[in-house]
């Protein structure tokens, strides 16, 4: 009888600070697998995706890094399936494995293909946020907030964050991250150029959850609502800033600005940012 012996994907969290967060049971697998790519639009580490950045994980790894954009992994994954076909791929993720969808589907689609998959847990911002005291079980449903264009303001988070402080919960918002993105006029040429970097910053989150309760006028937020900002979190020089909407309008917390969330406000009811 014919036996096919397959090798395996390894979908390795990182955790959320800086090349040292990666686990001991991550780090040996890494070793081991002739492929390593890190996954680089969901999420990204302290230093970015600098050269001396992925120097710094290759330097540790021993080993050549791919950059996996978005390109790469929602139009191109099933060529890393295929290789992990015959020899051990590492696909390295910021945070841990299951803290985005994409990763999901990559596991189910590494079933479909037959490929084995094994997963490194770490350290997310999903859990990280109880540093600022709120008790994880009392969030409601995440939601994303992606940056407005003059054409595209879509606003289904505002739903989301109504009905979990009409729960009595906090909501915890994921703010947007644009790394290698195609142009629109770009894709309508058939040749496509990319817009610069861009992470969206506390500020413009607020200035854009504002914008869409002056739309609906449910009050499930305000510029007095309470809410508690977190930048780099999980890193030596994460910031963490409570306030009302509108006095963390005016703070700074840096370049690379993660999530918001929100705290209990003065009429009992809990927000989030």
């Amino acid at each position: 009888m014919e036996l096919i012996i397959y090798e395996m994907l390894y979908i390795i969290g990182l955790g959320l600070g800086d090349e040292r967060d990666i686990t001991l049971k991550g780090l040996d697998a890494v070793k081991k697998c002739e492929k390593v790519y890190i996954e680089a639009y969901t999420s990204l580490l302290s230093f970015g995706l600098s050269t001396d950045g992925l120097s710094t994980l290759e330097k540790l790894y021993g080993k050549p890094i791919i950059l996996a954009d978005r390109e790469m992994v929602e139009e191109k994954v099933d060529n890393i399936l295929l290789e992990a076909r015959g020899s051990d791929v590492a696909f390295l993720v910021v945070g841990d494995p299951f803290g985005a969808t994409t990763h999901t589907d990559l596991v189910v689609r590494a079933k479909t293909m037959m490929v084995d998959v094994k997963v490194v847990h770490n350290a997310s911002v999903m859990n990280a946020i109880g540093i600022c005291g709120l008790q994880l079980y009392r969030y409601g449903e995440t939601v994303s907030i992606p940056f407005f264009t003059e054409t595209w303001r879509p606003d289904s988070f505002y739903e989301k964050i109504e009905r979990n402080r009409n729960l009595g919960l906090h909501t915890l918002c994921l703010l947007d991250i644009r790394v290698k993105e195609p142009t629109l006029e770009s894709l309508c040429r058939g040749r496509k150029q990319y817009e610069p970097p861009r992470f969206m910053t506390i500020n413009t989150a607020i200035d854009q959850l504002l914008e869409v309760e002056q739309k609906h006028g449910k009050s499930a937020y305000d510029e007095d609502t309470n809410c508690v900002g977190f930048a780099r979190l999980g890193s030596e020089d994460q910031m963490i800033v409570a306030g009302t909407m509108r006095q963390l309008c005016t703070v700074i917390l840096g370049n690379l600005t993660l999530p918001c969330h929100s705290r209990q406000d003065s009429s009992g009811g809990r927000r989030k940012c």
